[in-house]
């Protein structure tokens, strides 16, 4: 179900939430989710398995490792919001539904629906990554040594800011035109550029879903509420700024007669 072309605040109308629309939608957040989370948590377990230096106590935390990790969620994403765009509008990410309510542009009744589906994709994700790598934990985000919580919120706010506004100018805004072809790829782009930024410093989530299925499944949970509210702050602000300032307010229709034709006099 694509976002609403017009601001509309509320619960939700009563059939919307057995409307096959609202199940369907639902549904497709469920299976895009598992299919990003499992690709993007699937990328660093794979690179562990194939260049953990047990001596060194390095693997991922290498530059050349920061790439491959920035391109598998970049590719992954891209695939994921293709496959759900057209259903559900591709959200992925209970960061980018919480701007849409924000926004207006989702009701409370559909975006709880997506934060559920949301976050059991992870969790189904994380779960089938443990039983196909023979029970390798799944690594999930915590901050790196020396950066400190109001560190990470921070950062996690600006990169997720980043993340929606991109989302909403490609993906929501109803007069995006044919840029809204090329959204999923940019809104791929931008995380995969982000995760480059903020990857050694809280391995840039901007995704509570992303965080929760393997913080769940691994059972790491250092600092995991930096992975909630700062994405959840930043899709906010993203989403109140585009809204109010940057879509064009649309003047009120005024019907006025057309001046007659000289011939007409």
């Amino acid at each position: 179900m694509a976002a609403s072309t017009v601001r509309t605040y509320g619960f939700g109308r009563a059939d919307e939430a057995t409307h096959p629309d609202s199940i369907r939608a639902t549904l497709a957040e469920f299976l895009s989710t598992f299919v990003f989370v499992f690709a993007a948590e699937g990328s660093i377990l794979s690179l562990d398995k194939l260049y953990w230096d047990h001596a060194a106590h390095v693997g991922t935390n290498t530059p050349g490792g920061l790439v491959l990790v920035a391109l598998a969620h970049a590719f992954a994403l891209f695939a994921a919001v293709s496959a759900a765009i057209n259903v559900s509008g591709g959200h992925v990410n209970p960061a980018v539904t919480f701007g849409a309510l924000i926004g207006g542009r989702i009701s409370a009744i559909l975006a709880i629906y997506y934060w559920i589906a949301q976050l059991l994709g992870a969790i189904l994700a994380c779960l089938l990554l443990r039983l196909a790598t023979n029970g390798m934990r799944p690594v999930g985000f915590s901050l790196a040594s020396g950066v400190k919580a109001h560190n990470g919120l921070v950062l996690e706010i600006i990169l997720t800011f980043g993340l929606v506004y991109v989302v909403y100018s490609t993906l929501i805004d109803p007069k995006r035109g044919s840029l809204g072809i090329i959204g999923p790829l940019a809104v791929g782009l931008i995380v995969g550029a982000n995760i480059l930024m903020g990857g050694p410093f809280s391995g840039a989530s901007m995704n509570p879903a992303r965080a929760f299925g393997p913080a769940l499944v691994g059972w790491r949970w250092d600092d995991h509420w930096i992975y909630w509210v700062g994405p959840f702050i930043g899709g906010a602000l993203a989403a109140f700024i585009y809204e109010f300032m940057v879509i064009p307010t649309e003047p009120p229709a005024h019907h006025t007669h057309q001046p007659l034709a000289p011939e007409d006099y």
